[in-house]
């Protein structure tokens, strides 16, 4: 099929214009599904160590629970926080709530979004002994 010589080149100008578009599409979508990764990662940590918490009441086995469930990302003892850190109450009038707050601070990997840093956090709240 022959072409004029008008016609030349405009292709590769048309997907010069349009890859800019579908590459911030791709990275998009990849930073996307990353930052649903370690949220979903942390919901499941907090949630394995409160169950840890409410029946060992152990704010150490808490501790360590939440860092071996949630083995991929980098945690330290500041970022994770147990409640109570006393102890369980086990009265059965008023029994007594254990939670666990992970805060995890978030960095793009790409950097060519416009967002910068967030802050993603994860929670588990559990009746103590029950």
């Amino acid at each position: 099929m022959l072409t004029s010589s008008r016609d030349r080149g405009a292709a590769a100008v048309e997907f010069a214009l349009i890859l800019p578009i579908l590459l911030l599409l791709v990275i998009g979508i990849l930073e996307f599904g990353r930052a649903y990764h370690v949220q979903t990662t942390l919901s499941n940590a907090a949630r394995d160590g409160v169950r840890v918490m409410a029946l060992q009441d152990s704010h150490t086995a808490a501790l360590t629970m939440v860092k071996s469930s949630a083995e991929t990302l980098p945690l330290t003892d500041s970022m994770i926080v147990v409640t109570p850190t006393t102890g369980c109450t086990s009265d059965v009038t008023t029994p007594g709530m254990a939670s666990v707050t992970i805060t995890y601070p978030f960095t793009p990997v790409s950097g060519l979004l416009p967002i910068g840093n967030l802050t993603l956090t994860g929670k588990g709240t559990m009746r103590c002994f029950g």
